[in-house]
């Protein structure tokens, strides 16, 4: 080998082992160089070869590698295909497709070209229908089966309009002063929280307003007497009562100190009305929900545009007191007949009567009044008082003895039970109708008063409970009423609501044990005992109902489905 050979050899070596990422130097272009001759291939060709070939290994195996893993490897060194963005695609070989077929004929009995020629005959295509009609059949079938079983399922009876006034008592408050210390305004609203426990839904208060006996003049309707507080304590008492969900109603009957009336005398109706007018925009702005009024079937007849005025004040919405407001009438009829009438002329909510005191002690004569005015009129317009402002308490009018039955009895009738305060208590009328609120403490009693006290707070967790009963089961709250058994000594009835759990509410005024046979397609064999005035429980027989001297119970038995 010649030195011109050499130096071309080494030229070529430098040259490839030169690192292909350092750019020369700029400068001139160099001549061209003629090619150079090819050099022989070297001693270890073999060894070059099993290099190339693990080289085109370790690429295969690359391309092997799932996306997941390697990635900081297959950043580095992409595949072509990558570069390109073409994507391989497996096409299935010979052997797959003849595995494939295999299947079919091992399925079917037939090979592809069999098939292929018995999937276009005749036969073949009446059996696709055929199964296609037997498919949409079996669907209908089913659907028709779906619709069948809805259209037997017993249907919910949607929830009747019902008003705040409907959804539990009334607790009137005749007379600020006997109910609580401080003997104010301030005093009731201490005791808020107490009412509210009993499931109380609207306080009914006063009158409170000043009005000298049947002096038309000195009527002031916006005054607050002092003897029952101040207007401050007005408004704190509505906001403390609104707070516990509690509605407040003013009564604001005008001669409420005198004899004359109802208001006044025949002379003076118009002039009080136009006053009521403006009394009434005054009370609504301080946020009552409500007003009552007495005599009302004589102002309605004597200036009925003025009466509608007043019911359209006391219906119109303020900003103060949005929700539905009432207006409760007080006659003193008690005939059913002449009550259902008032009630239609008269336009008011609630109309407040001596119907359940008509008939005294006779179940039977009650019943016939209970159930006319329910086949008459709304629950929501009916409401139900056996004492009141003028006519005592329960614990005056039956006994003692009897007032958890008359508790049980306002408490489950369709519409709103109006209570008198301390009815809850069976408090009792002393030298006149508004005696002194009891209140428990925990001072030394001995026998006397201590029996007294346990004798309250039996009777006030009897009303509790009862109250409790009626403010969450739809049964007693919008039920149906239907009378179940009447004489003048007993009575009971059922109510009664969709799918709800069915109540039975039975009374004994006589002065003996009464059996009661009660039955029927709407009633069962047995019922249990969810109240009764004498405390006891269990499960008893409807068609041996018995009830001690003057004695009530609540029973309870599950929809019949």
């Amino acid at each position: 080998m010649n030195t011109e050979e050499t130096d071309v050899d080494l030229k070529d070596a430098e040259t490839k082992d030169a690192d292909p990422k350092e750019a020369p130097a700029p400068g001139p272009a160099p001549a061209p160089v003629p090619a150079p001759v090819p050099a022989p291939a070297p001693a270890d060709a073999d060894a070059t070869e099993a290099d190339v070939s693990e080289a085109d290994l370790d690429q295969e195996e690359q391309e092997k590698q799932p996306m997941t893993g390697g990635a900081e490897r297959a950043e580095d060194a992409p595949s072509a295909e990558e570069k390109n963005g073409s994507v391989k695609l497996k096409i299935p070989d010979e052997e797959e497709e003849e595995e494939v077929e295999e299947k079919v004929v091992k399925f079917t009995g037939l090979n592809k070209e069999e098939l292929l020629r018995v999937a276009g005959t005749p036969g073949w295509v009446r059996t696709r229908w055929s199964l296609l009609v037997v498919f949409w059949l079996g669907w209908l079938g089913m659907l028709g089966g779906a619709v069948l079983i809805v259209l037997q399922a017993p249907r919910c009876r949607d929830l009747p309009s019902s008003s705040w006034w409907n959804e539990g008592p009334m607790y009137q408050i005749g007379d600020i002063k006997v109910f609580s210390a401080p003997m104010d305004l301030k005093g009731v609203e201490q005791k808020v929280g107490r009412l509210s426990q009993m499931k109380v839904k609207g306080l009914l208060i006063g009158p409170i307003h000043v009005a000298p006996a049947d002096d038309a003049v000195g009527l002031r309707f916006e005054e607050v007497s002092s003897e029952s507080g101040t207007l401050d304590q007005f408004k704190d008492l509505v906001h403390a009562a609104h707070k516990k969900g509690i509605s407040v109603v003013l009564d604001l009957t005008p001669n409420y100190r005198g004899s004359s009336g109802p208001w006044f005398s025949n002379t003076s109706v118009t002039n009080v009305a136009e006053r009521l007018k403006s009394a009434l925009v005054f009370w609504m702005k301080q946020g009552v929900d409500g007003v009552q009024l007495s005599g009302v079937e004589r102002v309605a007849a004597m200036a009925p545009s003025l009466w509608t005025d007043i019911r359209a004040i006391v219906h119109n919405g303020t900003e103060e007191s949005p929700n539905k407001r009432v207006l409760i009438g007080v006659t003193e009829r008690s005939a059913a007949e002449d009550v259902s009438v008032l009630l239609n002329s008269t336009g008011v909510d609630l109309l407040v009567s001596g119907v359940l005191r008509a008939g005294g002690r006779d179940a039977a004569e009650l019943a016939e009044s209970v159930q006319l005015l329910y086949s008459s009129h709304s629950q929501l317009g009916l409401a139900w008082r056996l004492a009141g402002r003028a006519g005592g308490h329960l614990a005056s009018l039956g006994g003692p003895a009897l007032v958890k039955l008359h508790q049980l009895l306002l408490l489950t009738l369709p519409g709103t039970p109006v209570f008198n305060y301390g009815d809850e208590i069976g408090l009792r009328d002393e030298d006149n109708a508004f005696p002194k609120m009891l209140w428990d403490s925990d001072e030394e009693l001995n026998g006397t008063l201590k029996e007294k006290r346990a004798e309250r707070l039996s009777c006030l967790r009897f009303f509790s409970a009862a109250s409790e009963l009626r403010a969450k089961e739809r049964s007693l709250l919008f039920g149906d009423f239907l009378l179940l058994s009447n004489s003048s000594s007993f009575l009971a009835y059922l109510r009664t609501w969709d799918q709800s759990e069915r109540y039975v509410a039975a009374f004994n005024w006589a002065g003996q044990e009464a059996r009661l046979q009660l039955g029927g397609a709407a009633l069962p064999r047995k019922a249990e005992v969810v109240l009764r005035t004498d405390g006891s429980g269990g499960v008893v027989d409807l068609t041996e109902l018995r009830l001690g001297p003057g004695q009530a119970a609540l029973l309870r038995f599950p929809y019949p489905g």
